[in-house]
């Protein structure tokens, strides 16, 4: 004999008992079928006995809903000819469910036995309709009430289950019972008095469960939803995927996590009769879904990650606990006398505060209860008030092979803290099956991704990019994340997220990732741009391993990085302005990068592509010390001085310039040598020297009319104007068989930049194109200089040095 139980999800309707009948043609041994009611119905039922007991006539009204659902369901499941009966039968318990509310609305009151009674008319209905429909397509199937079967007691307040008496009356049914199909309803009982109770939440599940080991059922199936139990909640984990198979230990602490496919006590009974226990998918039938028996042959170490929102935890603490025994017992003895559940419960060694997790609803009764119960020891200082916490969610880690490896619970905070998801609280027990956490509920979706990915998700890691600044640097490094991201997932098991993206005027979000084949359509239709709502926005969404790019010249912007790196968000920028600050704001933000673990990298402010600041950075964290610097930073100004001659004009080259996307958007940031200077300031902070940018010395080759335009048309026209004194500038170092370089120096605590020409032999003298070189003299390399050499602008390298930053993060 086999046992299946149909979820309120599985029965919902008409096209979903259909299904179920379905399901069930196909087996060929007896069963017993244990259904819920229809789906929303016991809620239902719940509001109208509040209605009534408030003395809101409505319920009557509402009433009707709950009649006319059950009426059209047996039309359309059963033949008109069938129908008489069975449609008098639910008229019938319908009008005992309306007498019922009747006596409740006039005395007021909803007692504890009639809310039992009214809760349980959702189940009596539902049965009798589906067997009546088993029965009118042929099964040989009857309609059996489970409160004839199963009788409780009561034990120390509580309802419980006489499993002797129960066992006996469901072992005699079934030895007498001729028909293949006997369909239960679940959820509902009676006690020796013949008073209807119920099992509680879950209680069809347990039902099943009840009837399975009475009758030593080859298999219990839970038929639900969903194709099995997941390694993590699908909903909020999209990279979730069923457990084929799990142990009985695993899948209660799974379900006591908050797991919602199966009810905790469902497997108590059936552990010790060993009975396989089968979670399948209703409306998809043929996927494998899950398998829950006494042994598996798995060698996972983590099975699945749970957790129970809408949390609170208390803290009891105080000096006067320490070495005093009886403070514990005390405690929890005062919340079981109140009924208040127990979550989880953690006490420091010190022995000066415990911790206990509760159900949200319950803290403040809790609260002022436990104060009360300990009003001494509160007024002579022994302890302080009870601490409530609430917002709070648990996270639990579940594995019955975790005791068995090491390392396990700190690969589980450390990925937290890398994702600053603060623990608030801890709890592992001595079987070690579980590793629990109490964390804010804001932080449960990231906190189960970081996690899922950490355990599940073969070691690829997620890194989500909120990108500002979207014109040559910005489409183009959009355009390598969507090229490269394949290749990424293969080689170095990174997958890149684009969940943001910004320019001046609107702004796009999706927490699941833009499609980068189309997004500059969806730009289009965005919301209006705004620093601080995207700030906000990326905030909400909480996503884990999050990086904001920003990929403008914009001093606004370059504000806003405070607030993303104290808020876990990592930093990508070409953008110089934040790191050519005041001092102390560069310092700052390094600062906060390292207290709040947010990455914060700006390879790209010096040199584009290339790896200048990495290789100084290398210099120094391996002891060496930097005593001068000498370097052309200027891929623009190199262009320009490259191409510039007696035959072209200063502002047709700079135009050029600007059309190669060489420059900054204004021209005059390059020319004018402050973005030289901001480069050389920028690597003297790195080799550890605090210097400001009115320090450094700028001679600009620009006449002032030039640097006072305020447009770039203005600048251009200006550049004629003084086309005499550049071609003086040419003329004077081609004299001197030199040529023109933009030259940034530092040295023994002073920087410079200027125009300089320089000699033929000299390492800058062949420097073609838009090339950045940086000579570093450093105790290492006092006579040759370490070299670094290459294309220094550019959309496209530029690009592709925030993509080495994004990648350097993802690998670290």
């Amino acid at each position: 004999m086999i046992v299946f139980k149909f979820g309120g999800t599985s029965v919902a309707g008409e096209k979903e008992i259909s299904q179920v009948l379905h399901i069930l043609k196909q087996e060929t041994k007896p069963m017993a079928i244990v259904v819920s009611a229809l789906g929303g119905i016991t809620d239902e039922l719940h509001k109208l006995g509040k209605l009534a007991a408030s003395g809101n006539e409505s319920y009557a009204e509402q009433i009707k809903h709950v009649e006319l659902r059950h009426m059209n369901l047996v039309k359309e499941l059963i033949p008109v000819a069938k129908q008489s009966a069975v449609l008098s039968s639910t008229k019938q318990t319908i009008n005992q469910l309306e007498t019922i509310l009747d006596g409740v609305f006039m005395i007021r009151e909803l007692s504890a036995k009639t809310q039992d009674t009214l809760l349980s008319f959702g189940e009596l209905l539902s049965h009798n309709i589906i067997a009546h429909a088993a029965q009118a397509q042929g099964l040989d199937a009857v309609a059996k009430n489970s409160q004839e079967l199963i009788i409780t007691t009561q034990s120390i307040g509580r309802t419980v289950v006489d499993y002797k008496t129960t066992n006996n009356n469901i072992q005699q049914f079934f030895a007498k019972n001729k028909h293949q199909y006997v369909i239960l309803p679940g959820f509902v009982a009676k006690n020796v008095e013949g008073v209807v109770t119920t099992l509680g939440r879950g209680g069809s599940d347990l039902t099943a469960s009840i009837v399975s080991c009475a009758v030593q059922a080859e298999s219990l199936t839970i038929w639900t939803d969903v194709s099995g139990m997941f390694t993590a909640h699908p909903a909020l984990v999209k990279q979730a995927k069923a457990i084929p198979e799990i142990s009985y230990q695993e899948a209660m602490e799974l379900s006591h996590f908050g797991a919602k496919v199966i009810y905790p006590p469902t497997l108590q009974p059936i552990t010790d009769k060993g009975i396989p226990v089968y979670i399948k998918n209703t409306f998809d039938p043929d996927q494998e879904g899950t398998r829950i028996t006494k042994k598996t042959h798995t060698e996972t170490v983590v099975r699945g990650i749970s957790h129970i929102n809408d949390i609170a935890l208390l803290t009891l603490e105080g000096s006067g606990m320490i070495g005093i025994p009886g403070y514990s017992q005390k405690l929890l003895t005062v919340l079981a006398q109140h009924h208040i559940n127990v979550v989880m419960i953690t006490q420091a060694s010190s022995e000066h505060s415990i911790c206990l997790g509760i159900d949200a609803v319950d803290a403040t009764f809790a609260e002022e209860t436990i104060n009360e119960a300990f009003t001494l020891d509160i007024e002579s200082k022994k302890l302080n008030p009870i601490r409530v916490e609430r917002d709070l969610s648990i996270i639990a880690l579940v594995g019955e092979n975790m005791k068995n490896h090491q390392g396990i619970s700190g690969r589980m905070f450390r990925a937290l803290g890398n994702n600053n998801v603060n623990v608030k609280a801890i709890a592992q027990g001595a079987s070690e099956k579980n590793i629990t956490a109490v964390i804010d509920s804001k932080d449960i979706k990231k906190a189960l991704n970081t996690l899922h990915e950490a355990f599940f998700e073969a070691q690829v890691k997620k890194i989500n990019l909120f990108v500002t600044g979207i014109g040559n640097v910005g489409g183009k490094f959009l355009e390598q994340v969507h090229q490269q991201n394949d290749y990424l997932v293969e080689r170095f098991k990174l997958k890149l997220t684009v969940a943001g993206i910004s320019n001046s005027r609107t702004m796009l979000f999706d927490g699941n990732g833009i499609d980068l084949t189309n997004w500059q359509e969806k730009l289009k239709d965005g919301e209006k741009a705004d620093k601080d709502v995207f700030f906000a926005k990326a905030k909400e969404l909480n996503l884990r391993n999050s990086i904001f790019v920003d990929n403008t010249a914009n001093e606004i912007i370059a504000g806003t990085y405070a607030n993303y790196l104290k808020n876990n968000i990592g930093v990508v920028t070409c953008n110089k302005i934040a790191c050519a600050d005041a001092f102390s704001h560069y310092q700052n933000l390094k600062k906060l990068s390292r207290k709040y673990n947010a990455p914060f990298l700006y390879e790209t402010n010096v040199g584009a592509g290339l790896p200048i600041i990495d290789t100084l950075n290398h210099l120094i964290a391996s002891g060496d010390s930097v005593q001068s610097i000498q370097a052309v930073l200027s891929g623009s100004l190199n262009f320009v001085f490259n191409n510039y001659n007696d035959k072209t004009t200063f502002r047709a080259v700079v135009e050029r310039a600007m059309q190669e996307g060489y420059t900054e958007p204004d021209p005059k940031i390059d020319l004018s040598g402050i973005d030289v200077a901001r480069k050389i300031l920028i690597l003297a902070r790195e080799s550890g020297h605090a210097l400001e940018l009115e320090d450094i010395e700028n001679k600009s080759f620009l006449p002032d009319a030039c640097l006072r335009t305020a447009t770039n048309d203005a600048f251009l026209a200006s550049l004629d104007a003084y086309e005499e004194h550049f071609l003086a500038l040419y003329q004077d170092a081609k004299a001197n068989n030199a040529r023109l370089k933009y030259v940034a120096t530092y040295e023994n605590g002073v920087a410079s930049v200027g125009l300089k020409q320089i000699p033929e032999g000299h390492d800058f003298y062949n420097l073609e194109g838009s090339d950045n070189i940086v000579l570093f003299y450093t105790d290492r390399y006092a006579q040759q200089p370490l070299i670094v050499k290459g294309a220094g602008a550019g959309a496209e390298v530029t690009a592709s040095g925030i993509f080495a930053d994004i990648i350097r993060i993802g690998k670290s």
